[in-house]
């Protein structure tokens, strides 16, 4: 299973930027899929987080300015990301919590994707 990453990149504060990720590989279902971002010198925090029911939850940072979704028929999962802010700028991950048609339940990890916000 492989999660890839993309749509970061280089924005002025109060654009916007929409992060994709796909999980792909030999998987029976996908449980829930989320979001997280580490700026340097700190810890990895969650961002955004979607169950496969559609139930979503926020960082308070991000209520209000950030938007998860995903496409179940594409196992994709995304972040609609508007009103950056410098403070927004990190890398961020992908997550998905996914089970095998062996039945095991495993936690998988995309490749960062560098979100940069200027001032």
């Amino acid at each position: 299973v492989q999660l890839q990453a993309s749509g970061g990149g280089l924005v002025q504060a109060g654009g916007s930027l929409r992060l994709s990720c796909a999980a792909s590989g030999i998987i029976f279902s996908i449980n829930s899929m989320g979001w997280y971002r580490q700026a340097p010198g700190k810890q990895r925090e969650l961002v955004a987080a979607i169950t496969s029911g559609g139930s979503t939850n926020y960082a308070d940072s991000v209520k209000g300015r950030f938007t998860v979704s995903r496409d179940n028929a594409k196992s994709t999962i995304y972040l609609q990301m508007n009103s950056l802010k410098p403070e927004d700028t990190a890398a961020y991950y992908c997550n998905a919590d996914i089970t095998s048609y062996r039945g095991s339940r495993s936690d998988y990890w995309g490749q960062g994707t560098q979100v940069t916000v200027s001032s």
